[in-house]
Formats: C-alpha cells, structure tokens, sequence
C-alpha cells in the first residue's frame, strides 16, 4: 500500500474518534474533536498531493478517497447538527446528494465509466470542511455568526451545483443498459 493510500485509510480512523471526542461532555473534547477533523482534512489534501506528484494513483485510492472525505464530513455534520449548530435540512441535502452521485459512480463503474472528480466537486468538499472546522470554533462573536452561516449556504449551493454539474456532465451513465 502506498503512501495516499495509507493516508487516506488514516483519515478513516481518525472518524471514530473524531465522534467520540464530539460526544464527551466536557469541553476540550470539541477542541480535541476540531484538531483531530483539521489533521484528517489535511490528510486529505497531502494524498492527492503525493498521488499526482509521484504518479501513485491506484484503482484503490481512486475508490476510497472519495469515500474517506465523505464519511469524514458527514460524520461531523450529523455531529453538528446533534448539538443544533447546522439546521438537519442542509445535511440531508448534502447527505443525498453523497449517496445520489456514489449511485451513479456505482452504475458507471459497471458499464466501464470512470467518473473523476470535477473542480465543483473538489470545491464543495473544500467548502464543507472550511464550513464544520468554522463551526466547531464556535467563536462568541456577530461577524464569526454571520461567517457560519455564509460557509453553510455556500457549502449547500456548491453542493448542489456539483450534483447537477455531475449529471450534466456524465448523463450517458443514466442511458446505459446492460
């Protein structure tokens, strides 16, 4: 296994623990939850880093990478909205639109399609972690307030905007019968 693959499957681990510490009732958990979200995010970054530059794509990480960052963001937006800081309606949205275009890789992975991932897409997973590692702060402070609530809106519409970008782009796949 290579290196993005091994840091893709240690942002996976870090998951559990990231919701673990979100769920301790004191205080420095969310702190120890916030770090622990940040380093995953980050190890998202340095894999496709390290992938691109020494030419270490696999079918793996190509597979898995996605699945990493969804599981990630997802798990600290169900978190998030447990505790009331995102409405549940943003996250259902962002949450069907995960399992909407994960379908549709499915069907085009069958019939031999490969669907790589779009500037909307990379551009909506930015937005998300920018948005929960905003929310988890959770400064006291009207602008920060008004700032959470910019990340989430922008987090929804470029969520939105890569669902129909994918589609768009990729509407062979609905057509193909086996």
């Amino acid at each position: 296994m290579n290196l993005p693959n091994k840091l893709t499957m240690l942002r996976m681990v870090m998951i559990p623990f990231f919701v673990i510490f979100m769920a301790v009732p004191f205080a420095a958990g969310r702190y120890i939850a916030l770090a622990i979200f940040i380093a995953a995010s980050l190890t998202d970054t340095a894999d496709g880093y390290i992938a691109r530059k020494y030419h270490l794509i696999t079918d793996f990480g190509k597979f898995m990478d996605p699945l990493a960052d969804k599981l990630l963001v997802c798990s600290a937006m169900i978190c998030l909205v447990h505790t009331n800081e995102i409405p549940y309606w943003v996250v259902i949205i962002i949450i069907a639109r995960e399992f909407i275009i994960s379908g549709f890789r499915l069907v085009a992975a069958d019939n031999g399609i490969v669907i790589a991932a779009s500037w909307w897409g990379k551009s909506k997973t930015v937005c998300q972690m920018a948005m929960i590692i905003v929310v988890l702060l959770n400064f006291n402070f009207p602008f920060w307030h008004v700032l959470e609530t910019v990340l989430i809106y922008a987090a929804l519409i470029l969520t939105v905007a890569s669902l129909i970008d994918y589609i768009v782009k990729n509407k062979q796949v609905l057509g193909t019968d086996r």
